[in-house]
């Protein structure tokens, strides 16, 4: 009964990777931590404080999904390897041209090496690209896309020290049966995998694959809660545990990474080195999604990085991206609402739960942050919740703020009609830099000095990117960063006008 249970959780895990697109010789194992930094956020960790809090932490290795320039420039010197990403969107040109990609890799790569002190190892080139719901999209141009970037490092002569590879959801393989060594590559893309990954191999690149057995909870009710984590010491494996020959599979990550590695192995591809380029939970936004579950996930996670175990098919674990170092309030949601919640700390870099790393040291805070003054914007102590112009201002503050945690399940998703509106000015009223006349809405709020928080329920003082002390590397983070607000700012003279 109990593997009949996990086969299934292993085919939802896999058909997960399809559903939820925006998610989903080997060499020698480095004891560090990796991590994704994600720059979507309307206040971004200044770069300086964010590399700082990768090095307190113990993090060597970072994955930037685009060429950030702020983000780049902080990482100069700093001792920490980077792999970057280039878009989904630059596939098409990159693949058409062998000089748009000598043009995007000196621009993104060389400058940054050779001006900054970048220390990149790796082009991730496109994200998922090979995603069902994409439709085909991005297959025809993604292998020549990878090609002339590889083409363009020689060029650059960065080949040795930069390589190639593609981050792939788990959709790209699957078993009929359920079983990992039954693992091959979806029929549909299989000459395509084989090519590519073949190419990878003799130019000296990697395989990068993102796997999230939170989406299994997420998209199945049913699927065996206990499965989806790393089993503690001496506990006993899980009912769900696949057998597979004389190999027990006692959670989900291990049969899905070895679906893969039997997938290679079937097409004579398995010494290609496997890096997990984006694995973790969220604690925001689902009903399963909660810092006691995070933290149980991710401390497992840990421990397996830092004991060196991987998987039975690759016994050293491998390089393991976490997702995500850091809360991004301005990422899509189309996911779902936990999308802007995967940070093992929060958007200012304060942990979220407690994480044991090395030695018995616990994860560390960012140093150095500073915050916008003390004071929350909440609904009017005399304004009725009934009023006709509420429902209007609160879909008004959340559009154009981060509302998520507002959800079932989630962590604000308790407060009664009156904090519930409060949550919402308040997120505006921050998003805009407390600015003045973003705490209007048609005075139906008032600004308070008294922290409104209750229960899990948070209400943020955002990040002041203007007042903090930048280095000179970053202080263009400024500038570069500040886009991302203007948005939200301009609309505050258009609401005062509204309302």
């Amino acid at each position: 009964m109990g593997s009949c249970a996990a086969l299934r959780a292993l085919a939802v895990l896999l058909w997960v990777a399809a559903a939820y697109p925006v998610l989903f010789r080997a060499r020698p194992v480095h004891a560090g931590l990796a991590a994704n930094w994600g720059t979507r956020a309307l206040h971004p960790l200044p770069g300086d404080i964010t590399v700082r809090l990768l090095r307190d932490n113990g993090f060597d290795k970072v994955k930037l999904f685009e060429a950030d320039p702020p983000a780049l420039r902080a990482l100069g010197h700093s001792g920490i390897q980077v792999m970057l990403g280039l878009p989904n969107e630059l596939l098409g040109p990159v693949a058409a041209s062998v000089n748009a990609a000598e043009q995007w890799v000196l621009q993104n790569v060389s400058t940054y090496v050779s001006k900054y002190g970048v220390d990149i190892r790796y082009v991730a080139v496109g994200n998922e690209p090979f995603l069902k719901s994409y439709k085909g999209k991005f297959e025809a141009a993604t292998l020549p896309a990878v090609q002339n970037v590889q083409a363009a490092l020689v060029k650059a002569g960065l080949a040795r020290q930069v390589h190639v590879t593609v981050p792939l959801n788990a959709d790209v393989y699957e078993s009929l049966d359920g079983k990992p060594s039954s693992g091959d590559f979806r029929p549909d893309i299989a000459g395509l995998m084989v090519s590519l990954v073949r190419f990878l191999l003799d130019s000296g690149g990697v395989l990068t694959i993102n796997i999230y057995p939170f989406l299994s909870l997420y998209a199945d009710a049913n699927f065996p809660v206990d499965y989806a984590y790393f089993p503690s010491p001496g506990a006993p494996p899980s009912q769900a545990s696949v057998q597979d020959g004389n190999v027990l599979y006692t959670n989900v990550f291990d049969a899905n990474y070895d679906t893969l590695i039997a997938a290679l192995e079937k097409h004579g591809l398995g010494a290609i080195p496997v890096i997990v380029g984006e694995i973790g939970w969220p604690t925001d936004g689902d009903k399963n999604a909660n810092a006691v579950n995070a933290q149980r996930f991710n401390q497992g996670l840990f421990d397996r990085i830092i004991a060196g175990k991987g998987t039975p098919r690759r016994p050293q674990m491998p390089d393991v991206y976490v997702f995500a170092l850091l809360d991004e309030d301005n990422k899509s949601i189309d996911p779902g609402n936990f999308e802007r919640h995967w940070g093992v700390f929060n958007y200012d870099g304060s942990p979220k739960y407690r994480l044991i790393l090395a030695n018995g040291r616990p994860i560390v805070p960012a140093k150095g942050v500073r915050y916008l003054s003390k004071q929350w914007c909440v609904l009017r102590p005399d304004a009725s919740p009934s009023d006709p112009a509420i429902g209007g201002a609160v879909q008004y503050a959340c559009e154009y703020s981060d509302c998520t945690s507002l959800g079932t399940g989630s962590s604000c998703g308790n407060l009664d009609v009156r904090a519930n509106i409060s949550y919402a000015f308040n997120q505006f009223f921050q998003a805009a830099n407390q600015q003045k006349g973003s705490c209007t809405f048609n005075n139906l709020s008032v600004i308070t000095t008294t922290d409104p928080s209750q229960g899990t329920c948070r209400f943020e003082i955002m990040i002041d990117t203007g007042r903090h002390e930048f280095t000179g590397k970053s202080a263009a983070g400024r500038v570069g960063s500040s886009w991302r607000a203007v948005l939200v700012l301009g609309l505050v003279s258009l609401i005062a006008a509204a309302w």
